[in-house]
């Protein structure tokens, strides 16, 4: 393996660890902004926990691909697997936040963004392909 495609490779999981740091900072904070409206927060803070594990999902996707079949279904469980054992160990951490609980219906909303991630990637794999077909 050459030294550029180590530091290509290194950077893109540089990336993905930077992107799990953020999680736990946020993870980390007793207490984060509400909207004065309360069904508007919980809507607003359930779609921020589906986008960042979707956005978790992507990148370790990335990650991995390099070097490997952009397209193999090992690639997407490494990515969901990933995401969704660290959904599990966000919540646990919270349970150590003073001011946070840990909220099993989180990790739900993890492996929805993670899920929604996947097949999103995949269906843009899938028109890819059916266009360079034609």
């Amino acid at each position: 393996m050459s030294v550029k495609r180590t530091g290509r490779r290194a950077l893109r999981w540089l990336v993905v660890v930077l992107w799990m740091g953020a999680i736990f900072y946020l993870s980390a904070q007793a207490d984060l902004p509400h909207h004065p409206e309360a069904a508007l927060d919980v809507v607003i803070k359930k779609l921020a926990h589906v986008t960042e594990y979707g956005v978790l999902v992507a990148l370790a996707w990335w990650a991995w691909r390099d070097g490997h079949d952009v397209a193999s279904w090992r690639a997407f469980l490494f990515a969901f697997g990933l995401a969704a054992l660290y959904a599990i160990s966000d919540e646990a951490h919270q349970y150590f936040v003073p001011g946070r609980n840990p909220q099993p219906v989180d990790v739900g909303f993890d492996v929805l963004g993670s899920a929604l991630s996947v097949l999103l990637i995949r269906r843009v794999f899938h028109i890819a392909e059916v266009r360079r077909a034609r």
